[in-house]
């Protein structure tokens, strides 16, 4: 069965999303977990999660991914930039604990004139000092379009990430299907070339999650806007291909598509249709 959900608002609780994600058809979610253009986290409550893990397990909702705020990036060549994104990261891993087993991605960063390599090595010190043996969340790396300084928008460069990091068993890679298109890999008409490209330099066995977007940019575009499934450059027989790919359906997907629910539920009752 395809696991498929969108970006949801974390704003009633994990409760309310798991009723809201299963009204619009939908078996996982994503979500912030504080404010995306800042540092709020709202407070747990003991009572929400207990009874939105038992919800979960009534209605299969299965791998849900939280998403860590845009502001965090671990590459700055500020040292103040770079404390938030390590505080923020600490306490997001630290709540995630309550709901276990599930993943927590986020944007590599951006290295802003310091060069690839500096950033690279700044991102694998912070995921040294943040992450645990005994943890129960898996920390993924998200494929970036790679405008700008942006770090993540060639395989290469998750993969020197993931040589830097000391527990790397508990870090993975989520794919975004807009913003490797708007980096260069073609996955509309080269799906299996991009992703033995992928399994030679990162490894399948990394990929945890797929970002499910169109593009509303060409391909190598570099500039990550992402569009509606079947409204944009990649096209929905694309998507059709990635959800029922045998590397790839046995993994959860997310929708970021600009969408409010109603538009999330159709599209995810036509990629259901697409399923195979």
């Amino acid at each position: 069965m395809l696991t498929i959900g969108c970006h949801l608002s974390s704003s009633k609780g994990y409760l309310s999303m798991g009723k809201t994600a299963v009204s619009i058809g939908a078996n996982t979610f994503q979500f912030f977990t504080r404010n995306p253009r800042g540092a709020r986290a709202k407070a747990l409550d003991p009572k929400d999660i207990s009874a939105f893990l038992e919800y979960a397990g009534e209605h299969r909702i299965d791998k849900i991914l939280a998403h860590a705020p845009y502001t965090l990036n671990a590459a700055s060549a500020e040292t103040r930039v770079r404390e938030f994104a390590r505080t923020a990261m600490a306490d997001d891993l630290e709540r995630l604990e309550h709901t276990p087993g599930n993943c927590y991605n986020f944007h590599p960063g951006s290295h802003v004139g310091q060069g690839a390599e500096a950033g690279i090595s700044l991102i694998a010190d912070m995921l040294n000092q943040l992450l645990k043996p005994e943890q129960a969340t898996t920390v993924l790396l998200e494929t970036m379009a790679g405008k700008g300084s942006e770090i993540g928008g060639k395989f290469e460069e998750l993969r020197e990430i993931l040589d830097r990091v000391e527990l790397s068993g508990h870090m993975g890679v989520c794919l975004d299907t807009c913003h490797v298109w708007d980096g260069g890999y073609d996955i509309a008409e080269h799906l299996d070339e991009v992703l033995n490209h992928f399994d030679r330099v990162v490894g399948l066995g990394r990929l945890k999650a797929i970002h499910l977007n169109d593009s509303q940019n060409p391909l190598g575009a570099h500039k990550d806007r992402h569009a509606k499934i079947g409204h944009g450059f990649i096209g929905l027989e694309a998507m059709a291909r990635i959800i029922n790919h045998p590397a790839l359906k046995h993994l959860p997907f997310y929708l970021e598509t600009p969408n409010e629910l109603d538009g999330y539920a159709q599209e995810i009752k036509l990629l259901r249709e697409h399923a195979r």
